[in-house]
């Protein structure tokens, strides 16, 4: 399978991306029904997002089978901030935990809790990216 070149995030989403919102990440199963997961995501540069996730997670499995993903993001501030990107991703190993330490002190302010040797990475690179700005005001009703 040939996977289209790397694409450069735009700079606004690069924004959304580097602050701690919630990302979805969907992946295929087996059967080729998507599996949708909302994750943690780490920048690692331009083209490239980082998930932490255990080695046994259906996550990571139908990454091993079918590498091709998407994400979608909002911003928590202003949910009509927001991205939707494709990607292929790739696993590596990270039993220091060193990669998602650093995600999670993105989230929580801390190291991450679930130490163990099983932990791995998917390093998404993106191929196609999009960011919106939808012209709505976030006012809910109380």
């Amino acid at each position: 399978m040939v996977h289209p070149s790397p694409k450069p995030l735009p700079p606004r989403l690069r924004e959304i991306l580097e602050r701690p919102n919630f990302v979805h990440l969907a992946t295929i199963r087996a059967d080729g029904s998507p599996k949708l997961d909302p994750v943690w995501v780490g920048v690692r540069d331009d083209t490239t997002l980082l998930v932490g996730t255990g080695r046994s997670s259906l996550k990571t499995q139908n990454v091993l089978r079918d590498p091709r993903v998407a994400l979608s993001v909002v911003d928590r501030d202003n949910p009509y901030l927001e991205g939707q990107m494709r990607g292929v991703a790739t696993v590596i190993a990270d039993p220091d935990v060193a990669i998602m330490d650093a995600i999670s002190h993105k989230y929580i302010g801390t190291p991450f809790t679930m130490r163990g040797s099983d932990r791995v990475a998917l390093v998404i690179t993106i191929t196609q990216a999009r960011f919106a700005e939808l012209p709505f005001r976030d006012t809910p009703p109380v």
